[in-house]
């Protein structure tokens, strides 16, 4: 008997595991870096709870698998001038078995511009007719310009003529919720299963906090005979990029993202790895407020002299996919007939220490004070997080003799910190919403939610509006480029690379979409071959 426990102890300490991938039943296992902060897509801001909402929430349009911007709940729409007129899809379901109407988009849009819901991403609706008025308290939502012509038409006027307007609408924050059930979840709203409402390729059945969730096909879902897997199980939640590996060899999960510390062991275990540009921008946010030390630009001016992106790609990260970036608006983002990068170039900056350190004792001299104050650099607890905070920390105590403490903390607090402006330095990453180069540009203006460091140059939200409203390609550009010329000036944002990924999958695991918009990665097309 007790070789028998033993063989038993064994076998189940080897065999105990599902595999990652299962062909019979159509699942899929997969690791999320963090717990979901939020599911409210009135109040989500990180790519955690946008790639979770991605897949049980759908909006008026969604991305193909081959990246195309189609109908979602829209069935088709024609946009004239200042309007433009949805027809919804009739057999569109929520999860309780109710039709998603327009009315379902009316209640949502005009709770991200209630002034009383404060929604971080609110901004993002400012060319719909009269939102930021709204958003300011000074007209009521019904003044939206957004109309509920019958159940399945919906009508949208516009403040101004917006070529990027259908395309925004991918986003999470024009997902529609329906009102009967918001009111009734109260604060409790997203927190838990039973508290969202489904109308997406999945549907959540399962969520243990900081521990694992369950994702199954969505059988109310308008176009679920396309779906292919029936289980997407998030069964670990860890930031750790060696533990992640480490599962992905043991068939416990099936895709994992790399870091610069696994890249060279999947090399070396001769894992077969996949890179891809993800689109988004890693940079040095810093707190520009007048009473903040960081508020000093020729402070931040001197910082930007001694860290050379360069370096930051190949020493300190190290991972396939990742590019230096000189400016805040990455490669990827189209001009007027090409990339923006090409048509308006920009030098990179040249490391300078002795000039930088000039600066820095110019700001003493301003300040009075022979030796400059501690500064903060807010960072998140991942291992990556920690090695940009030592470098960066590293550096500037070697060059001008700064003195850093790394301020560390959980992803959920991190962003708590942020949103209060508790920061001299934060390290930050954006991802964009859409296509077009306002995702970026437009996240320092000076009254973005969103613009944690304070940031306020009426120079810039002059340019910025010439980028919003102009329909003319070269004169939106052109804009755009007197905005990446005052970044560089006034350094409210330090730019240091264009992101990347790295990452290994399952040779079983099929139609997985990587992409620099949406949900990513993508499962909603996903399949698991013999």
């Amino acid at each position: 008997m007790k070789y028998f426990f033993l063989w038993m102890l064994f076998f189940f300490s080897t065999t105990g595991f599902p595999a990652s991938v299962d062909y019979e039943r159509q699942s899929v296992t997969i690791a999320l870096t963090q717990e979901p902060p939020n599911l409210n897509s009135l109040q989500t801001v990180d790519l955690v709870s946008f790639f979770v909402l991605g897949h049980v929430t759908e909006g008026l349009v969604r991305y193909d698998r081959r990246g195309k911007l189609v109908p979602g709940i829209a069935t088709d729409w024609v946009q004239k001038d200042r309007t433009i007129r949805f027809n919804l899809r009739k057999n569109a379901r929520w999860s309780d078995g109710s039709a998603v109407t327009a009315h379902d988009f009316v209640f949502s849009w005009r709770q991200m511009n209630n002034p009383d819901v404060a929604s971080p991403y609110a901004s993002i609706m400012d060319p719909i007719k009269n939102a930021k008025k709204i958003q300011a308290g000074k007209l009521p939502l019904s003044a939206l310009g957004i109309t509920a012509v019958d159940d399945f038409t919906l009508k949208v006027d516009l403040e101004r003529p917006c070529g990027y307007c259908v395309t925004v609408m991918n986003h999470a924050v024009f997902y529609p919720i329906k009102q009967t059930f918001y009111e009734a979840q109260g604060e409790r709203y997203g927190a838990e299963v039973s508290n969202l409402l489904y109308n997406g390729p999945f549907k959540l059945s399962s969520w243990v906090h900081d521990a694992e969730m369950t994702l199954i096909k969505n059988p109310s879902y308008w176009n679920r005979s396309a779906i292919k897997l029936n289980e997407l199980h998030v069964g670990y939640i860890t930031a750790d990029n060696r533990t992640r590996l480490n599962l992905f060899r043991d068939d416990r999960i099936a895709l994992a993202r790399l870091g610069a510390d696994t890249v060279a062991d999947a090399a070396s275990q001769q894992l077969r790895m996949k890179s891809f540009v993800s689109g988004g921008m890693a940079y040095i946010r810093f707190n520009t407020k007048s009473e903040m030390v960081t508020g000093q630009k020729k402070l931040r001016q001197a910082i930007r002299l001694v860290i050379d992106p360069d370096e930051f790609v190949n020493k300190v990260i190290g991972i396939p996919g990742y590019k230096p970036a000189y400016s805040f608006f990455p490669g990827w983002l189209n001009g007027v007939d090409g990339k923006f990068t090409q048509e308006y170039p920009i030098k990179p900056v040249q490391m300078n220490v002795e000039k930088a350190r000039r600066l820095v004792q110019e700001v003493k001299l301003s300040l009075g004070v022979e030796k400059m104050p501690s500064i903060t650099i807010l960072s998140t607890t991942s291992p990556t997080g920690a090695r940009i905070a030592e470098f960066i920390q590293g550096r500037l105590k070697q060059a001008l003799d700064l003195d850093l403490k790394v301020d560390q903390q959980t992803f959920k607090q991190y962003l708590v910190k942020i949103q209060r402006g508790d920061f001299d330095i934060s390290l930050a990453s954006w991802y964009p919403d859409f296509d077009d180069v306002v995702t970026y540009a437009d996240l320092l203006a000076s009254y973005n939610a969103n613009n944690a460091g304070g940031y306020s140059n009426p120079e810039y939200d002059r340019w910025l509006e010439v980028l919003l409203t102009s329909n003319d390609a070269r004169t939106r550009m052109s804009a755009a480029d007197k905005l990446q010329k005052i970044i560089i000036e006034d350094v409210p944002v330090l730019p240091l690379a264009e992101t990347g990924s790295a990452y290994v999958q399952h040779p079983k695991l099929k139609g997985v979409v990587r992409r620099v918009l949406g949900p990513d990665p993508d499962y909603t097309f996903a399949r698991v071959v013999e």
